[in-house]
């Protein structure tokens, strides 16, 4: 019975780091057209998440949590606009570092880890509801 606890703590920990990645593609997302508004200023700069393997003392299993959520320290596009405001002294404004079509695939997998983990809670509790079945 204790490894079926166990089962669902490691799933729930799951979910919560890739909850997280879910609200990180969200916000890239939301600011993937977000520009500066001062001339030569850098527009949204991409988020990403990173996570860890943590052991949890109480149970003795390692969980997955969120590390960090650092910049994305690739390049910025640039397009020619010499009438917008953060157009620098050239005429170029600097673009957001956000691909819609990356972002999309990262909340398709981190939907699917999702999914995964919540199955595993959702069998873990039906076994441990059987076998209290059994013990009556």
């Amino acid at each position: 019975m204790d490894d079926l606890i166990r089962t669902g703590i490691i799933a729930t920990d799951g979910m919560k780091a890739q909850a997280t990645r879910l609200r990180v593609v969200s916000e890239n997302l939301a600011n993937a057209d977000s520009l500066s508004s001062v001339a030569g200023g850098d527009p949204y700069r991409r988020k990403v998440v990173s996570f860890k393997n943590v052991l949890n003392q109480e149970t003795g299993v390692k969980i997955v949590k969120v590390d960090t959520i650092g910049n994305d320290k690739s390049e910025f596009g640039r397009r020619h606009d010499p009438s917008h405001p953060a157009a620098d002294a050239e005429g170029y404004v600097l673009l957001p570092n956000v691909n819609p079509l990356i972002e999309l695939m990262d909340m398709r997998e981190a939907q699917r880890s999702y999914e995964a983990n919540l199955n595993v809670i959702t069998v873990s509790r039906d076994m441990l509801k059987k076998t209290v079945d059994l013990l009556r």
